[in-house]
C-alpha cells in the first residue's frame, strides 16, 4: 500500500485548534476555537498514522473506556487532522445544494431518507446561520460578501477547482458537528476491525453460523467512492478528491485492511490496532509482550 500512495496527494483543509461548543439544548459539538488558523494540507501525507488513531479512539469506546479519555481522544484526533465532513459525507452527492432536497442513505446520525437542503445545512452550524439567497430560477445561492463569515477561508477553499459549494461551508469557522456523531464514527471503524479481525482468527474453531454476525458487520462498511484526477507535480500524481476527510480515512483503512503484505492486527495485551510486517504478530511493542508474559506467570502461580 506505501507503493501507492507515494504516487498519490489530495487536499483537505483543517483548523489549528478546535475545542467543544454546547448549545442550549444540551448537545456538545466540536468546531474551530475563534482565533484558531486554517491550514491547508494532505491527509495521505500520513495517511496510515491517520487511519490508525481513528480505529483505536474507537477501540477506546468497545474497551469501555472512561467517557473523559475517550473525550480527550477525539479531540487530540479533530485537532491533529480536523473535522470529518459529516455535512457532505452523509447525502448521496456532495452537491446538495443544486437541489431543494437532501437525501441521505440508511446511516447511523440522521434517520429521515430526505430534508430540505437548508434545515440539512443549519445541522451543521448551530451557532450561526449562514446567509444564503434565493436566485431567480428558484435555486439556493451562498453570499459569500456576508460579514459573518471568515472570508479568508472562503478565498482559501476556492483554490480548490473540483471543490462543491457545500464543501466550502464545511471549512467556514462557523462549521461545527456533533461530538457524539464523531465519536460514533471512530466505533463503527474500529466494529469493522474487529469483526474482520475476529472472523480470521476463529474461523478454524467456530462454527459457520457463528461467523455471520463478522461478515454483517464487514459487509456494511462502504460509502460512495472518491474522484480523482492527475497533477503534474514533481511527478504525475493521482490526487484524491475527497469531499470529506471521512471518505479519505474510509478508503484508506480499506486498502489498509485488505494489505496482506501489511496486516492490521490487533494487540493481545493492549487491544491497540497496529500494522506489522508479521502475520504472527500478537503485541503492538515489547512492553505489551513484557506485560502479558508477567501476566501469563502470575496466574500460573497463583
Amino acid at each position: 500500500m506505501k507503493n501507492l500512495f507515494q504516487k498519490t496527494s489530495s487536499h483537505w483543509v483543517r483548523y489549528s485548534e478546535y475545542v467543544l461548543y454546547e448549545t442550549e439544548d444540551g448537545t456538545l459539538y466540536v468546531g474551530a476555537a475563534d482565533d484558531a488558523k486554517p491550514i491547508i494540507c494532505d491527509p495521505l501525507e500520513d495517511g496510515e498514522a491517520m487511519v490508525l488513531d481513528a480505529l483505536n479512539v474507537g477501540m477506546l469506546q468497545m474497551d469501555k473506556a472512561d467517557e473523559a479519555e475517550v473525550q480527550d481522544a477525539v479531540m487530540q484526533f479533530v485537532s491533529q487532522y480536523g473535522l470529518l465532513g459529516f455535512m457532505t459525507a452523509l447525502p448521496t452527492t456532495p452537491r446538495f445544494t443544486d437541489y431543494e432536497a437532501v437525501y441521505l442513505p440508511k446511516n447511523h446520525f440522521i434517520r429521515t431518507e430526505s430534508m430540505p437542503m437548508k434545515e440539512y445545512i443549519d445541522q451543521f452550524f448551530p451557532f450561526e446561520e449562514l446567509d444564503f439567497q434565493l436566485g431567480k430560477g428558484g435555486e439556493f445561492s451562498w453570499n459569500f460578501d456576508s460579514t459573518k463569515h471568515d472570508k479568508d477561508m472562503v478565498a482559501l477553499a476556492m483554490t480548490f477547482d473540483s471543490c462543491p459549494m457545500a464543501q466550502n461551508m464545511s471549512f467556514q469557522r462557523a462549521y461545527a458537528e456533533r461530538y457524539d456523531w464523531l465519536a460514533l464514527q471512530f466505533k463503527d471503524w474500529a466494529f469493522t476491525f474487529v469483526a474482520s479481525y475476529l472472523y480470521y482468527k476463529d474461523r478454524e474453531t467456530v462454527a459457520e453460523e457463528n461467523l455471520v454476525g463478522y461478515k454483517l458487520g464487514v459487509a456494511a462498511f462502504g460509502g460512495v467512492a472518491p474522484t480523482y484526477h492527475i497533477e503534474l507535480l514533481d511527478k504525475p500524481t493521482i490526487v484524491w478528491d475527497f469531499h470529506s476527510l471521512s471518505l479519505g480515512i474510509q478508503m484508506m483503512f480499506s486498502f489498509m485492511l485488505t494489505d496482506e503484505k501489511n496486516p492490521l492486527r490487533m494487540c493481545e495485551q493492549c487491544h491497540r490496532i497496529f500494522m506489522t510486517k508479521r502475520t504472527d504478530a500478537k503485541f503492538c511493542r515489547p512492553e505489551c509482550k513484557n506485560q502479558h508474559n508477567v501476566s501469563k506467570n502470575r496466574e500460573k502461580k497463583e
